[in-house]
């Protein structure tokens, strides 16, 4: 017996070695059968270990704590900025593109469909006048087989409307120094809004601005417009109630040429265009701006209300004889579904409209551009 165990001793010896062997092996495993340990800095993370950053050891004492710089966005995450000009004119651009499908689809013009052509026109409010002459330049401008495209009575119509927006481009006076600008207009016009969203366009694009408050009529005007100069980082200037609007607005030109401001924009009280005495002291506020900087004002700019319609024609009538309006503004164009006050306006008195209106914040005002109001008026 003890023969054959030591007879034996030889294999169980080299069992126990292969044992050993293999148990080394397995320890030394990553975990899985046939995968290679990558060394640390070629290890690929986890799921859990991708979705949070490794911490920053903190800063040295004595020097600042860096920020991680976030990753760039993708240009698909990036949404352009809101066109407001064409969602300013979503009313007319409806109403207009409505009717003109009605009218243009029959398959061709006859007599009736160009009066339902121009009474499209003066619903959208360019006035009879202005309307007639649109219509007339549209049949001049087409024959024959294009009066039954719909395309190219659309096309024609774009075109002269845009001829007759672009007679009045304006030609923005430059100024070495500070440029003095006179907001006029009638009572609930969006004046003041206006005057508040100019300051807050101007301080964007870099100017030094003041706000300057020759209403002194009522009560809260110079407190509402010192409130919203602090909130578009501008200088403000007003006058205690009740005194003289031309004393305020001279005032106010010296100041702000003292604090080498850029631009001025006196807003002065809301007045109805029917009342002599008030255009007599608008007139009165303008001479002295002019006292206090030879050339001043510099633009005298009209806010209308784009809702009240062809009354807008008489109020540019009368400011225009009291104060000699260099632009205007339409305010307010979202209210409405009559966008085509600006094209009756230039075509009346070849006044250039400068901004248009299109909400209450602050940035709700568009540059005017011919081009892009006849696109965003007929085109969807």
């Amino acid at each position: 017996m003890n023969t054959t165990i030591l007879a034996l001793l030889p294999f169980l010896a080299g069992g126990l070695a292969v044992a050993v062997t293999l148990l080394i092996a397995l320890k030394k495993s990553p975990g899985k059968s046939g995968e290679k340990e990558l060394p640390p800095a070629d290890r690929q993370q986890t799921a859990d270990e991708q979705a949070t950053p490794p911490a920053r050891p903190p800063a040295p004492a004595g020097q600042p704590a860096v920020t991680q710089k976030p990753a760039d966005k993708k240009p698909s995450d990036i949404q352009p900025p809101p066109d407001t000009l064409r969602e300013g004119l979503k009313k007319s651009r409806s109403g207009i593109l409505s009717r003109l499908t009605d009218i243009v689809s029959g398959g061709g013009m006859d007599e009736q469909m160009w009066g339902s052509f121009e009474e499209m026109l003066v619903l959208a409010d360019t006035g009879a006048e202005t309307a007639a002459e649109i219509r007339k330049r549209v049949e001049k401008r087409l024959s024959g087989e294009d009066l039954a495209d719909s395309a190219k009575i659309k096309n024609a119509l774009m075109e002269e409307v845009r001829e007759i927006l672009q007679k009045t481009a304006p030609a923005r006076p430059e100024t070495d120094g500070l440029k003095v600008i006179m907001m006029v207009g009638v009572n609930g016009t969006g004046k003041t809004t206006t005057a508040g969203k100019l300051s807050a366009l101007f301080r964007r694009e870099g100017k030094k601005v003041m706000l300057a408050a020759a209403d002194t009529f009522r009560a809260a005007a110079s407190d509402q417009r010192e409130k919203w100069a602090k909130e578009r980082e501008s200088d403000f200037i007003g006058g205690s109630e009740g005194a003289a609007p031309a004393t305020v607005a001279f005032d106010a030109v010296k100041s702000a040429g003292a604090k080498n401001c850029d631009i001025l924009i006196i807003d002065t009280a809301g007045r109805l265009h029917t009342k002599t005495n008030l255009m007599d002291e608008l007139a009165a506020v303008k001479k002295a701006v002019g006292k206090a900087l030879s050339g001043a004002p510099h633009e005298v700019i009209l806010v209308l209300d784009a809702t009240t319609g062809q009354n807008a024609i008489r109020q540019t009538e009368m400011f225009d004889e009291a104060a000699g309006v260099t632009g205007i503004v339409l305010a307010k164009i979202d209210g409405t579904a009559k966008g085509g006050i600006a094209v009756a306006i230039a075509r009346r008195f070849e006044i250039p409209v400068l901004y248009v209106g299109t909400g209450e914040k602050p940035g709700d005002i568009a540059a005017f551009s011919p081009k892009s109001f006849v696109s965003s008026l007929f085109e969807e």
